[in-house]
């Protein structure tokens, strides 16, 4: 199915995608990335979930302003066009990844960090096999591509490690589990029981969405890595939670 004809296809169905942003110590950052989200051209409708993970910088005094001012907003399809949420104590990532799945409205949901790193230009091509019904699930991958390596040579070998330690016990033959792009169709997410509060989120939902047998596809992103200066979170910690994470859902779980 050509472009156009994915893009005419999702507009006489209605089809909404729901944008889902955890949010923790983001400053003005998340204005940012809500822009680029708000300009990017989709072939649908879109809905933005925000869920403040209890910051501490005053983020959360801004996100309940804008809250305020976008509260009667709706989308084409007729559903609230932004849902901000707030977290009363700092869960991590995969706890406010809860939040935003359970109050998403869309066809279709994908995962969009709030940080710079990763650019909503790139949801058209993770939206065309899932509209196309090619498949349920599209990653975006930073590595898909043979001369791709971005951000530092730590945290790409690392990358690398949970990716294969992740396909050794999936059989998905992924390039980049740990991508934050990754797209579902909603009833997909309805269908697995998420656990994970922090950055186990990663493997614990590729092992769940890969034990249901849908069909999974990679596509080329960029990426623009942030060092932990600029405010990256994760840390070798959460590197060693992975691999438990890998070993629970993928291994032990089978």
């Amino acid at each position: 199915m050509s472009d156009s004809a994915v893009a005419n296809a999702a507009a006489g169905t209605g089809t909404t995608l729901t944008i889902v942003i955890p949010v923790y110590n983001e400053h003005d950052t998340w204005r940012q990335i809500l822009q680029r989200v708000q300009s990017v051209e989709l072939p649908c409708a879109r809905q933005i979930v925000l869920v403040d993970d209890c910051s501490r910088d005053g983020t959360r005094q801004q996100l309940e302003d804008y809250s305020r001012q976008t509260a009667h907003q709706t989308t084409p399809t007729g559903l609230a066009a932004v849902k901000v949420l707030f977290h009363e104590v700092n869960q991590g990532k995969g706890a406010a990844l809860r939040t935003g799945f359970a109050a998403a409205d869309g066809d279709i949901v994908v995962v969009q960090d709030a940080d710079l790193e990763y650019d909503p230009a790139d949801y058209p091509k993770l939206l065309t096999p899932l509209l196309a019904g090619a498949a349920e699930v599209a990653y975006g991958s930073r590595y898909a591509e043979a001369s791709a390596r971005r951000g530092t040579w730590q945290n790409y070998l690392a990358n690398r490690f949970l990716t294969t330690l992740s396909n050794l016990t999936t059989g998905l033959g992924l390039t980049d589990m740990e991508t934050c792009y990754k797209m579902f169709r909603r009833s997909v997410l309805q269908s697995i029981h998420l656990e994970q509060s922090r950055f186990g989120f990663e493997p614990e939902v590729t092992a769940k969405v890969a034990r249901l047998g849908v069909r999974v596809v990679e596509v080329p992103i960029s990426y623009h890595a942030r060092s932990r200066e600029q405010g990256k979170k994760i840390g070798w910690r959460d590197g060693l939670k992975a691999v438990w994470c890998i070993l629970k859902y993928g291994l032990f779980r089978r």
